[in-house]
């Protein structure tokens, strides 16, 4: 093959991934990593484990300071955003948010690394994060940061943008298939990438991303995708959304966030459905996608930092 067929772009997804005909991902952000650290500011250990070496599937782990020898503290399992196809749970981004999260809320955290489209399309992220929520209810393979110190009857599921989605998904399936020994009490949803046929809103002509780039990253990361109406991408045609076994959902978006619309959307289709919870939709004026990840010393990012702590301690 030339050098000239070989740099001939087939998808082009920039400033987030590009993929050339040669097959050649290039992943434009994202794409650098750090290692597990003890943080001097916070106190907070990491320290990064194999789900599965076959697949793979990996995470991090997080401690925060001290934890107490006498109560265990609550599970947070957190999936990385970036559109399936970018960043990592070892990368700096998400491992300082991830990080922050444990301190605040004093949780111990898992961030769950699962594989990427477009080398390894969908469903693969789903059954990877649904491999490691098994993997912490079947015992972790003895991990002790999770066996000595985090109580399994109060798991929280989180992440953000893609990461949300894979969450929502992890969420209704252990509602549907039950896992005896972890309890899931809440979830949190930040600004979630869903779809749908449908437009909603100021989608068709969103100034930031449209309709149309959304469905075609979706395409992108899904060869073959079984269509913008399934449950995966559109979570009101799921028969199942009603039988969500936690009684509690967060969810963040912001004034300019492309996902805006299905954030509202979601609220009202858990609001209008037979689902025995409550949910609580923050809409941050002025803000965009993510923010609270990507500009963690905002103003209102730590405004979401607080409602995120106390979601999680009931406070």
């Amino acid at each position: 093959m030339s050098t000239e067929e070989s740099t001939e772009i087939l998808h082009d997804f920039s400033p987030i991934v590009r993929q050339y005909k040669d097959g050649r991902v290039e992943r434009l952000i994202g794409a650098s990593k750090v290692p597990p650290s003890e943080d001097p500011v916070t106190g907070v250990r990491s320290k990064d484990v194999v789900i599965d070496p076959d697949i793979p599937v990996s995470a991090r782990i997080y401690l925060p300071r001290d934890p107490p020898s006498s109560q265990k503290l609550p599970l947070l399992v957190f999936y990385h955003g970036g559109a399936f196809a970018i960043e990592s749970a070892f990368g700096a981004l998400y491992d300082a948010h991830v990080k922050t999260t444990a301190a605040e809320a004093n949780v111990v955290a898992v961030s769950v690394e699962y594989r990427l489209a477009p080398e390894h399309p969908l469903p693969a992220a789903y059954e990877d994060s649904w491999l490691a929520l098994k993997w912490i209810a079947s015992g972790s393979g003895g991990e002790e940061w999770i066996s000595q110190f985090a109580d399994l009857n109060r798991v929280f599921i989180a992440g953000d943008s893609a990461g949300g989605n894979l969450a929502h998904y992890v969420s209704v399936r252990a509602s549907i298939e039950p896992l005896d020994s972890i309890n899931v009490v809440g979830a949190i949803l930040n600004c979630p990438f869903f779809g749908g046929e449908e437009c909603l809103g100021n989608e068709i002509d969103h100034p930031i991303q449209p309709k149309a780039s959304v469905d075609k990253m979706w395409h992108f990361v899904w060869n073959g995708a079984p269509g913008l109406d399934d449950p995966r991408i559109n979570p009101l045609k799921d028969e199942n959304l009603h039988k969500l076994k936690h009684k509690k959902v967060l969810i963040f978006t912001g004034e300019h966030d492309f996902f805006r619309e299905r954030c509202l959307n979601l609220k009202e289709g858990l609001m209008k459905c037979d689902w025995d919870g409550d949910v609580e939709l923050i809409d941050c004026e002025g803000e965009h996608h993510v923010f609270s990840v990507v500009f963690p010393d905002k103003e209102n990012s730590k405004s979401f930092m607080k409602k995120v702590v106390a979601f999680i301690n009931d406070q």
